[in-house]
């Protein structure tokens, strides 16, 4: 989350109008992450509450696609999942427009997110992430992942004029580890596919204490394998703060979601390359988000050599599969 486009209280007001939410009675930019523009709404309350979550979609959401995005989080909640539910306006549509973007109210979740998950949390997550896999196989619609791996050379390519100023030689030796994984990857249809959240890191999982509340930010959210959403959280749950792999974490997380949707050969198979290939793809856009920093927006970029460290390691090593049932 980020803040990139302000909010007049004048336009938060006349958005308001449209809602039975009350008046408002704060807006506070929510200044983590880096895709769109976030905002904490407090009103004067209604049958919803008085606290929301604003979103103005910016970069690499495409407005043609939020009703899907929307349309799945329905789906998910009706199904058990505990996530953001988008509000409907008074004509029943959950999509307008506010300060020239395409804007959208949630509901608040109750918890906040994870900086350093405990084994326990680990294991909380891989549940959760089997139930929420269960939960999307009703939801008809399908979307392909954009920021898949036909999106990761080109991402490089336009890196390459800054990128070696954040690590001499890095896109030479991201160009190998590239080839390597596409050399390796699943061919189409080989592992089970499924709608997936795709960006479930720990900031997107809330917690009270050891107990899983809700799962948010499903603005990557797309069909393809299902496999690939726990190689995302692999790297982004099992990693200590010094970034040494925690066999321990993969191994509960591995375990849970195991236990509630078995993995099959191929994808135990599969997941070394899987995990090198997440690491590759948040690298790439972190990478990319580093070196292309706008002016003046409420945004903290992250270090993309946090996942240097990661694709090192799983294109190393093939020690994940051995951490499965």
């Amino acid at each position: 989350m980020a803040v990139y486009t302000e909010v007049s209280p004048e336009a938060l007001a006349a958005f308001l109008e449209d809602y039975a939410l009350g008046a408002p009675l704060a807006l506070h930019g929510i200044a983590e992450g880096v895709e769109n523009s976030n905002f904490l709404l407090r009103t004067t309350g209604g049958a919803l509450g008085d606290t929301f979550v604003l979103t103005l979609y910016e970069k690499r959401v495409d407005p043609a696609e939020l009703p899907w995005f929307i349309g799945l989080m329905r789906h998910l909640a009706a199904g058990g999942v505990d996530c953001p539910q988008p509000v409907a306006a008074r004509d029943g549509e959950a999509l307008r427009q506010l300060a020239g973007r395409p804007a959208a109210i949630c509901t608040f979740l109750q918890g906040s997110g994870l900086r350093d998950p405990t084994v326990a949390q680990c294991a909380e997550l891989g549940h959760a992430m089997a139930g929420l896999h269960a939960a999307g196989r009703g939801f008809a619609a399908e979307r392909l992942n954009s920021m898949g791996p036909g999106s990761w050379e080109p991402l490089l390519h336009r890196c390459r004029g800054a990128g070696d100023t954040v690590l001499p030689g890095l896109c030479a030796e991201l160009d190998a580890q590239l080839s390597n994984v596409l050399r390796r990857w699943p061919t189409p249809g080989s592992l089970p596919r499924g709608h997936i959240h795709a960006d479930l890191f720990p900031d997107n999982a809330f917690f009270q204490g050891e107990r899983l509340t809700g799962i948010i930010d499903f603005y990557f959210a797309c069909t393809d394998m299902l496999a690939y959403d726990l190689a995302v959280s692999l790297n982004s749950w099992c990693f200590d703060q010094a970034l040494r792999f925690d066999p321990a974490r993969a191994r509960a997380m591995l375990d849970a979601y195991d236990a509630q949707r078995p993995l099959t050969a191929a994808e135990r198979d599969a997941l070394p390359v899987l995990c090198a290939g997440a690491a590759l793809r948040f690298l790439l856009t972190r990478l990319y988000d580093w070196t292309h920093r706008p002016p003046g927006a409420l945004v903290t970029p992250k270090d993309p050599l946090q996942f240097l460290a990661r694709l090192r390691h799983f294109a190393q090593s093939e020690e994940i599969a051995a951490h499965v049932g």
